[in-house]
């Protein structure tokens, strides 16, 4: 019987053939990989997290990174993330082919999406059952309280691997960082990672405390005029402080202190 393992997985010596830029890039999403994975966010081998690298290396091409699909996130890693344009072209040497459905959701929002840097997406348990609710998202606890008025819905239709889908995928977004998408998981974007993280981190809680009260009785509504205030003071999403980056950092640090094998 043949196994596989982490070890057998095509590998390719990239550091110094890419642009600077790229590396970190590939780095930064690796690990990001790697930490959802430490999170449980994860579904076999499927779900997507991508990040368009910067104008230094693609110029006016829109190119963006996204996992191999195969791998699970845990064996993700700097090396083995693949570089795809918008027509979804390979455009290295990747042993490794890429999702269509991934593809289709995540290219359309780089592109429709104004300062979509990073786009993440998610069918975690709380995730899919909130997105499975008639009522959406209850602005009922601390978490969804500070996302008032950022979250956006998107009717489902089905995988995602039609192009046409992908218009009105973006004007279901308008602008909207929180995405659920209904019958299916969550989404978020951003012009960084780390807020496109956070973000993300902040709808998964707030899914996760509501399936919880939910399960208990009926939760208890955070008034209107609260729950705007609570978005307006949280700093979490402000680029003045951070935008996620000092949560980001945190995380990484936990993971370099286990495993650094995502920087390979």
């Amino acid at each position: 019987m043949t196994t596989t393992t982490a070890t057998a997985i095509p590998t390719r010596e990239l550091r110094g053939r890419v642009h600077a830029d790229e590396w970190a890039a590939r780095v930064q999403l690796a690990a990001c990989y790697r930490v959802f994975a430490q999170l449980g966010w994860t579904e076999m081998i499927y779900n997507h997290i991508t990040l368009r690298l910067p104008d230094s290396v693609s110029g006016s091409e829109k190119q963006f990174l996204i996992n191999p699909f195969g791998l699970h996130y845990s064996e993700v890693t700097a090396s083995n993330l693949v570089k795809v344009n918008l027509a979804g072209d390979i455009l290295d040497d990747s042993p490794h082919p890429i999702n269509p459905a991934g593809y289709v959701l995540h290219s359309c929002i780089h592109d429709g999406v104004e300062g979509a840097h990073c786009v993440m997406h998610t069918h975690t348990t709380a995730g899919v059952a909130v997105a499975s609710l008639a009522s959406g998202l209850s602005q009922s606890n601390f978490y969804s309280a500070q996302l008032h008025g950022m979250v956006a819905y998107h009717d489902f239709e089905g995988i995602t691997v039609r192009p046409e889908e992908g218009p009105r995928v973006v004007a279901s977004i308008g602008g909207q960082r929180a995405v659920i998408l209904r019958n299916h998981g969550l989404l978020s974007w951003g012009e960084s990672l780390p807020l496109a993280f956070v973000v993300l981190w902040t709808l998964q809680r707030a899914c996760e405390i509501q399936c919880a009260t939910q399960s208990m009785g009926a939760p208890l509504p955070v008034p209107e005029s609260v729950a705007a205030q609570c978005t307006r003071d949280s700093f979490q999403f402000d680029p003045r402080r951070g935008a996620g980056q000092d949560v980001f950092d945190a995380l990484v640090r936990q993971l370099d202190r286990a495993d650094q094998s995502y920087k390979n």
